[in-house]
């Protein structure tokens, strides 16, 4: 089993300083565009470097033997905690129900048009078992005209 040592925070940045120290002893004698250019440069790099993990959240974490981190054992779920993780099974049946009512809604006013056709219409009900007849009825129906 091969052991990995990660540098801690400590190391890295005692290894900034000797570095930054090195490059200190030879910056007297640049030409000024040069240190400037330097100076920028290690700007930037202290602006890109990654911010410190808190203290609170370092205490709390825990190092599993294969290397992965656990959250503390006494964070156990709450009435909040299984509120938010209930309420998105509770949007999803509510929706699904919401396109059922809907769905179900169209069916019966499709069937209480051709209801209705079928009962004020002078046609034998036989026409309506024609399934050219029954796309002439919808395509009638959507467009809202009427035959007398």
């Amino acid at each position: 089993m091969k052991i990995h040592n990660t540098p801690t925070e400590h190391d890295i940045d005692r290894w900034g300083q000797y570095f930054s120290g090195q490059l200190s002893l030879a910056t007297p004698n640049l030409p000024h565009d040069i240190s400037e250019r330097l100076r920028v440069a290690r700007q930037l790099a202290i602006s890109q470097r990654k911010p410190l993990v808190q203290p609170r959240l370092a205490k709390q974490a825990q190092m599993n033997h294969d290397g992965s981190l656990t959250a503390p054992a006494d964070e156990g779920l709450n009435l909040w905690s299984i509120l938010a993780s209930a309420l998105p099974l509770v949007a999803l049946v509510v929706g699904l129900m919401a396109i059922h009512w809907v769905q179900q809604d169209s069916i019966i006013s499709e069937i209480a048009a051709t209801d209705s056709a079928l009962l004020t219409d002078e046609l034998p009900p036989a026409a309506y078992t024609d399934v050219g007849f029954a796309q002439f009825l919808k395509q009638d129906l959507g467009a809202g005209t009427t035959h007398d």
